[in-house]
Order: C-alpha cells, then sequence, then structure tokens
C-alpha cells in the first residue's frame, strides 16, 4: 500500500442533475440531497468511502462558485480552500485540470483519484481494495486508469470500454482500453453484453499526478497552457482572480473526450462493487428496498392501493395516497409534483427544458 499522506481525492460536484428534477434543481443539485433516505446526502456518502485511503485535507470538491456555502455546511470537515470553485460549468476536462494544477503547488508526487460526487456504491470495501489495485497499476505503469463496471443489462444511458488483456501486470483484473463507445443503441448495447468484453464505464479515474499532467500536455495542450499560466497562484489570495478570467475560454469538453479516448496508455480495472450513477429516477428504483409488488418508497406517509413497479419519493409529512399506478414514477418536492411513466422517464429533460421557457427559470 502505498504512503497514503500522498493520495488525494477530486470529487466532482458542479452537475445540476436535471433527469432528477423535481427534486434536483439548479439552487439545489441531486449531490445535496439526502435521495436514498439514508440520512446522508450522496456527496457525503462519497467523501465518507474515500477517507480510508484519503487523508481529509487531501480530498478537494471542484464545484460551480454557487455551491461552495452548501459544500462547506455539509462538509465541515473542509477548509474553503479545499472548495475549487468553477465560475462556469465547463464540462470535467477543465475541473480535473484545475484541480491538476492546484494539486502540484502541494505534492509533485501525488497519487490522485477522479470521481462523481452522486454516485451510489454498495460494496465499499470491495470499492476500496479496486482503487487500491487502480493505484498501484498507475504507480507502477505511469497509465491512466479507470474503473469498468461489470454490466447487468444492455443499457443505453451508459458509456461501454472494451478491454484486452494486458502484459506485466500483478492483478489479472488489471486490462488494457481498447475501444471506449459513448451510450450506444440498444441492439449495440445488447451485442456489447453478449460479447463479454465490454464493461459500463464509471466515470472514476485514477492517476499520478504526472502521467495527468503529461496527458494534458499531449492531448489538449491549449488547456494546459492555460492553467499553467496560474502557477505560483493556486492555493492563494490570487486564484480565484485568475480562474475567473481565464475559465470562460477553457474548451468545453468532457476528459474522456479529450484525453482518455486519445491517450494509448490507458488501463481499465474490471470491477463489481454494487455500483449505481444514479442518473434517473429509474436507476433509482432498482437501489431501494421494494415492497412485494416492486414498488420502492422513500417517504414517511405514503400508502399505496393496487400499485405495481413504481417509485414513490416524497419529502417532510405530507400523506400522500396513490391508487392504481403500474410503473410510474412520483416525486413530490413540497414544491414541485411530478408524476410519469417509468418508461417515459428519458422525457424530464425535455419537460424542465420546457419549465424554463414556459415558467421560468426559478421552477428548474
Amino acid at each position: 500500500m502505498t504512503d497514503i499522506s500522498k493520495n488525494y481525492c477530486v470529487i466532482m460536484a458542479g452537475g445540476v442533475g436535471s433527469r432528477f428534477w423535481p427534486m434536483s434543481r439548479t439552487a439545489f443539485p441531486k449531490q445535496f440531497h439526502d435521495i436514498l433516505g439514508t440520512g446522508r446526502t450522496l456527496i457525503q456518502m462519497t467523501y465518507d468511502r474515500f477517507l480510508p485511503i484519503v487523508p481529509k485535507e487531501n480530498i478537494l470538491v471542484v464545484t460551480n462558485e454557487r455551491y461552495k456555502a452548501l459544500v462547506l455546511e455539509q462538509l465541515p470537515d473542509l477548509q474553503p480552500e479545499q472548495v475549487l470553485c468553477e465560475p462556469f460549468m465547463r464540462n470535467t476536462a477543465p475541473c480535473v485540470a484545475y484541480s491538476a494544477f492546484w494539486i502540484a503547488e502541494r505534492t509533485p508526487d501525488a497519487n490522485i483519484v477522479v470521481a462523481p460526487s452522486d454516485h451510489l456504491i454498495t460494496r465499499e470495501a470491495s470499492f476500496i481494495e479496486d482503487i487500491q489495485i487502480s493505484m498501484n497499476q498507475a504507480q507502477k505503469s505511469g497509465n491512466l486508469v479507470t474503473l469498468g463496471i461489470k454490466p447487468t443489462r444492455p443499457d443505453t444511458g451508459y458509456g461501454y470500454i472494451q478491454w484486452a488483456d494486458a502484459k506485466e501486470v500483478d492483478n489479472d483484473r488489471v486490462k488494457k482500453v481498447k475501444t471506449f463507445t459513448e451510450k450506444p443503441n440498444l441492439e449495440l448495447a445488447k451485442d456489447f453484453i453478449e460479447s463479454g468484453d465490454f464493461y459500463w464505464n464509471s466515470g472514476i479515474f485514477v492517476w499520478t499526478l504526472d502521467s495527468i499532467l503529461k496527458a494534458f500536455q499531449s492531448h489538449l495542450p491549449e488547456m494546459y497552457s492555460q492553467f499553467e499560466e496560474g502557477k505560483g497562484k493556486y492555493g492563494t489570495a490570487e486564484e480565484s482572480t485568475f480562474i475567473n478570467n481565464m475559465y470562460s475560454s477553457c474548451e468545453n469538453i468532457s476528459i474522456d473526450y479529450g484525453i482518455m479516448e486519445k491517450a494509448k496508455n490507458v488501463n481499465v480495472v474490471l470491477s463489481d462493487f454494487g455500483w449505481s450513477d444514479l442518473g434517473t429516477w429509474g436507476s433509482l428504483h432498482t437501489q431501494l428496498s421494494s415492497d412485494e409488488h416492486n414498488n420502492g418508497v422513500v417517504g414517511e406517509n405514503v400508502m399505496l392501493y393496487n400499485c405495481s413497479d413504481s417509485v414513490v419519493h416524497v419529502g417532510g409529512e405530507k400523506l400522500v395516497v396513490l391508487h392504481g399506478l403500474n410503473g410510474y414514477i412520483v416525486v413530490d418536492t413540497g414544491v414541485s409534483l411530478l408524476v410519469c411513466k417509468k418508461e417515459d422517464e428519458q422525457k424530464i429533460k425535455q419537460f424542465v427544458n420546457d419549465i424554463k421557457i414556459n415558467k421560468g427559470e426559478s421552477w428548474v
């Protein structure tokens, strides 16, 4: 095991999660909610998950500046300087670059895990083991490492990683990445599952600081130069002014498109630790305890009659009585109510866009 004092975790927490409307809204996105009814929000669960292998002073949260107070309220052990604030949403590549240059000022030989703030992991001991395998591979090889999730169904909402056997690895679950494929159609997803050599892309990455900075130099050189100009300012009073002035000129591109799909030195660790990206209400349904009719409920005062295969999420103490629903999503936040067929949940994003136009931004 490596010296954990050099381990860093970067939690990406800038997204809005519009497919989780009406609970997830611009003013209060889903990562700050206790969606599962456990008493901990998704970002708190993510933070807790990394404490066994990353010192709390080495955990960074990259988020929009409007959420800084929320982050510090929910993660009170963080110091304000550990919350890196983006003035605009610019996808994940600038987020990774910002955190890498920030870490470089402190720990030039750092090991870094980058993870979304809003994923669910049910087998955390297995997850920690896979992170350690990934760190060992990243240190030994200088490669970029991602965690692949064993697929359980031909899901069209995830990216896929095709793997091949790798040479000179210490663990047979460490493979070489052949291809990344963004969200396929259903027929292609079925082919992927049948082939056996495609795993879901978890969006969780592990690398050394040196490796990721070299990757930016090679594949996103302009972005590298933009952030390099801030050397000596990260972690100082000049940081926010520098970031605010340069961020609008950053390319809006994901780390997957910008680096992972271009790089030749990428490994994947084949993993199975009870993962869900909780991207939709339907994916939440699969994680909730269900009754004998496969209804998943979060809420203290919900009564169901002749309902099946539905997910119900009710905040506060409101009494909700539902009758005759089969395959529905019902979400009541106290301010907004959504009733939608599960099979149509991909339309929620369109609903949100229509609400913006017809009712105003304050509702989303």
